[in-house]
C-alpha cells in the first residue's frame, strides 16, 4: 500500500515476538463495516422500497451504486491521498461510512439515499486501498500473513453472520434500525482506531509513481486478472445462492447455508493466515481446486441437501483466505508500486462483484439456476492457468525475508 516512503519494510514496533492484536482487530472490524455496508441492502429491499416509494428492483440499486463508486474512485483518491498519513486517511474514510450510513437511516428521498451511498462506496475505496498494507505494516516480516489474514477475517464475518443479522434487526426493528446501528459501531470504531492503531507516513512525494506504471512490473497483471476472474466467478454464485437453493427445494435453507460457509471461511482464514508467507503459490492453487470441486459438486449433486452443505462447506474453504491471498500477491508483486497495485486490485474486484450480478442475472434468464455453477467453472479454468504461469511473479511460494531495502524486489518488499 503506500508506505514506501519509510525506511523500513515493517514499523520498528512492529519486531516483536506478537501479533498486535487490538489494532489488527480493528482493522478487521472495519473491514467488516466496510463489507456489512455494502451488502446489507440486499436483504432489506421490500421495506427499503416501500419506505423510499419505489420498486425492489429500483432498491437493490443501493448495492450496485456502491460498488460502482468504489471502482471508479478507488485508483484516484489513492493516487491523490498517497501522501497522507495512514491513521488520518483511515479515520476519514471510516467516519464517511459514519455519515453515509446515518443519511440513509433518516432519509426518506430515494435520489438522497442513492448519493449517500455512492459516499458510502467512496470511503470504501479509500479504505480497501489502505487496510491490506496497513495490517501488514503493524507486524514483522514472518507474520505478515496472520497479520492480513487477521484484518481480512472481516469479510466472511459480514457477509455469512452480519448479514443475516442485520437482515434480521432490519424485518425485526425496521431497515433503518440496521443502518443506525452500522453508525453506532462506526462511532465505536473510530474511537478504538484513535486510542489503539499506531499511525504512519504517506508517501513521499519523490516516491510516488502513477497509478498504471504498476502494469508494467512483472507479477502485477496475472495477480489483477486472477483477481477480476475469481471474483467474477464466486459472485455469479454467492449474489444468487438463494435462488439456486429454490430451485432445489432448499429455499429455506439459506441461513444455515451460509454459516456453513462462513464457518469455513474462517477456518480457511486461519490456515491461510498461518501458512501464507512460504506458501502463498500453494494456497493460491489449492484456493482455486476447492472452488471448483465446490462449483462441480453443486453442478451434478444439488438435488441432494448432504452433498449442497459439503460443496458449501468446500467454496468456503477454498474462498476465505482469497481477499488475503490477493492483497498479499498484490503488495508483494507491486513491490515500490505496490500502492497502485493495491487501488487496480480493488477497482477490479468492485467491477468483477458489480459485473457478477449483471452476468448472473443474464444466466438465470436464460438458463436458469443450475448455470451458476457450471459458468463458475468455466471462469476458474483461466484462473488456474494463470496462478500456474505466473510461478516466478505474482504467485510465488517461500519468499525468504532478507537484509535487501524495501522495494529492491529481493527479500520481504516494503509493506503495502
Amino acid at each position: 500500500m503506500i508506505l514506501h516512503g519509510t525506511a523500513r519494510s515493517v514499523d520498528p514496533a512492529a519486531e516483536g515476538r506478537r501479533l498486535p492484536l487490538s489494532p489488527l482487530l480493528a482493522l478487521a472490524t472495519a473491514v467488516f463495516i466496510t463489507s456489512l455496508t455494502e451488502t446489507l441492502p440486499a436483504g432489506l429491499l421490500p421495506g427499503i422500497g416501500a419506505d423510499l416509494g419505489v420498486g425492489e428492483s429500483a432498491a437493490g440499486q443501493l448495492v450496485t451504486v456502491y460498488a460502482l463508486a468504489t471502482a471508479v474512485t478507488a485508483i484516484p483518491l489513492t493516487s491523490a491521498t498517497a501522501g497522507w498519513r495512514r491513521k488520518r486517511l483511515l479515520l476519514t474514510a471510516m467516519t464517511g461510512f459514519g455519515v453515509a450510513n446515518t443519511v440513509t437511516a433518516v432519509s426518506t428521498s430515494y435520489p438522497l439515499t442513492l448519493a449517500a451511498r455512492f459516499v458510502a462506496g467512496v470511503a470504501a475505496g479509500l479504505a480497501w486501498a489502505l487496510l491490506a498494507g496497513y495490517a501488514r505494516r503493524l507486524a514483522p516480516a514472518r507474520l505478515q500473513g496472520r497479520a492480513m489474514a487477521v484484518a481480512m477475517a472481516g469479510i466472511p464475518v459480514a457477509l455469512s453472520l452480519g448479514v443475516p443479522a442485520g437482515t434480521f434487526v432490519g424485518k425485526a426493528l425496521g431497515w433503518r434500525t440496521a443502518f443506525w446501528s452500522m453508525t453506532a459501531l462506526t462511532a465505536v470504531l473510530i474511537a478504538w482506531i484513535i486510542a489503539s492503531v499506531p499511525d504512519h507516513p504517506g508517501a513521499r512525494r519523490s516516491d510516488r509513481t502513477p497509478i498504471l506504471g504498476a502494469l508494467r512490473v512483472p507479477g502485477v497483471a496475472p495477480v489483477l486478472v486472477v483477481t477480476l476472474v475469481f471474483v467474477l466467478a464466486h459472485t455469479i454464485l454467492y449474489a444468487y445462492i438463494a435462488t439456486f437453493l429454490d430451485r432445489y427445494g432448499m429455499g429455506g435453507s439459506a441461513g444455515s447455508v451460509l454459516l456453513v460457509f462462513g464457518v469455513a471461511s474462517l477456518v480457511s482464514i486461519w490456515v491461510v493466515g498461518v501458512h501464507i508467507h512460504r506458501r502463498l503459490r500453494t494456497l493460491a492453487l489449492a484456493a482455486t481446486l476447492l472452488v471448483a470441486a465446490a462449483a462441480a459438486v453443486l453442478a451434478l449433486f444439488a438435488d441432494s441437501p448432504a452433498p449442497v452443505y459439503a460443496a458449501i462447506a468446500l467454496w468456503g474453504l477454498g474462498w476465505g483466505g482469497v481477499p488475503t491471498l490477493l492483497q498479499t500477491a498484490a503488495g508483494e508483486a507491486g513491490g515500490v508500486r505496490g500502492d497502485a497495485a493495491q487501488a487496480m486490485l480493488v477497482t477490479l474486484w468492485n467491477v468483477a462483484m458489480a459485473g457478477g450480478g449483471v452476468v448472473g442475472g443474464v444466466l438465470l434468464a436464460r438458463f436458469g439456476p443450475a448455470s451458476f455453477p457450471r459458468s463458475v467453472l468455466v471462469l476458474l479454468a483461466p484462473v488456474l492457468l494463470v496462478v500456474l504461469a505466473a510461478r516466478r511473479h505474482g504467485f510465488r511460494d517461500a519468499r525468504p525475508v532478507s537484509a535487501a531495502p524495501p522495494g529492491s524486489g529481493n527479500g520481504v518488499p516494503d509493506a503495502r
